[in-house]
């Protein structure tokens, strides 16, 4: 017997669309009470019995910073307003901080009650610990955030590179993020880096930058003065279709760039070739731009299926896609390496790999850089930034 099924009437489709901004509100509330509430708690209250007017301040930071916090994130990346960014940024990386070391904090109080230690001694201990440490390792990650990235070198072998090809030099820059923060002297030096290593392909792996072209054309104007012996060659990020993802493809190739948007090109050494094919990010699909979209048969279009093919693709998620096509070495970036710590077992959650070189069927492999610069919060905690030299090795005979 055929059955049919109930259609939400009009009731219902009222109430659903209630219940979604009061479900995302409530679970905002709850990660923005914890994030600030844990450091709060340990560094203020808990044992400490510091003096009224401690708490009374303590309190008071936190609570502007909370209230701050999400006005400016919103200004900052809804609106682009740069300053409003600069600072909720620097509030989230900060606030992340404390709260990973707070709650070290309070398993170190835990410790120490187990060990006979009496309030407040045990709390003040505990909150010196989160203080001193948040501090060191916020000064320490921003200076790691804002340096230009030591070279990160890899070897990788290709047994279908030929021998021509043998010690090509792939140098890749990706996630440089040209956003609030003007990096104008760190991406002059960036590029005095990638100079230096005299690569025969410098690959850009796409999110570029937070914004469109006009707002970050100095900033990125280095990159026109990158060399290269053989190709540069650049795609799409997801933070592209953030902002104008065309725009950033017609100024590379203003630059001298070639963008591979779902399509591919031969470069030859010493007789031998390779195929370097890219393809959108995975989010281009659904921004609706037309012709926008990861679409790797379109990138390997006329290719000679027997030659090497290297292929950029943003986020190491893309890699089942190039499995399926046989792909021998696809690169990548998008995970920060999770940036700062612990944030990378989130990252893994969404990605299969968070960073270096992993293996993914008979014959693909994948490069995944912990990126050249930094999203949003200007910090990386155990997370160093890379410009990534990859020499490519043919088989060993």
């Amino acid at each position: 017997m055929a059955t049919t099924e109930a259609v939400p009437g009009p009731a219902a489709v009222r109430r659903r669309s209630l219940l979604r901004p009061l479900a995302f509100t409530a679970t905002l509330a709850v990660v923005l009470g914890l994030l600030f509430g844990v450091p709060w708690w340990s560094l203020v209250m808990a044992g400490n019995d510091w003096p009224v007017g401690v708490r009374v301040a303590g309190t008071v930071v936190f609570a502007v910073a909370l209230v701050v916090f999400p006005v400016s994130m919103f200004l900052g990346h809804g609106r682009r307003v740069d300053w409003a960014a600069r600072t909720g940024d620097t509030i989230l990386g900060a606030v992340w901080i404390l709260f990973v070391w707070a709650i070290a904090g309070d398993l170190l109080r835990l410790a120490l009650l187990a060990g006979g230690v009496d309030d407040p001694v045990r709390s003040r201990v505990a909150a010196g610990f989160t203080a001193v440490v948040a501090l060191g390792l916020g000064l320490w990650g921003y200076r790691e955030a804002m340096r230009v990235p030591r070279v990160r070198r890899v070897e990788v072998r290709i047994p279908r590179l030929g021998a021509g090809l043998d010690g090509l030099k792939i140098v890749q820059l990706t996630d440089t993020h040209y956003g609030p923060i003007d990096r104008i002297a760190w991406s002059k030096g960036v590029t005095e880096v990638v100079n230096s290593l005299g690569a025969d392909i410098v690959a850009h792996t796409g999110d570029i930058a937070d914004g469109t072209v006009g707002q970050r054309t100095g900033q990125a104007a280095p990159l026109g003065d990158v060399r290269a012996g053989l190709a540069r060659v650049y795609v799409t990020g997801n933070h592209e279709y953030f902002g104008e993802a065309q725009g950033w493809l017609d100024h590379m190739q203003q630059l001298g760039w070639e963008p591979l948007h779902n399509r591919h090109i031969v470069v030859e050494r010493g007789g031998d070739r390779l195929v370097v094919a890219g393809v959108d990010d995975r989010t281009a699909a659904g921004t609706g731009l037309e012709g926008h979209r990861a679409d790797h048969a379109l990138a390997l279009e006329g290719a000679d299926r027997e030659l090497p093919v290297l292929l950029l693709a943003h986020q190491p998620k893309q890699i089942d896609a190039a499995v399926e096509y046989d792909i021998d070495l696809q690169i990548s970036g998008h995970t920060h390496g999770g940036q700062i710590w612990p944030f990378h077992y989130l990252v893994r959650i969404d990605q299969p790999v968070v960073q270096g070189l992993t293996r993914h069927g008979a014959r693909t492999q994948l490069y995944t850089s912990r990126g050249t610069g930094f999203w949003g919060p200007p910090f990386r905690v155990f997370a160093p930034s890379e410009i990534t030299e990859i020499t490519l090795r043919a088989a060993e005979r």
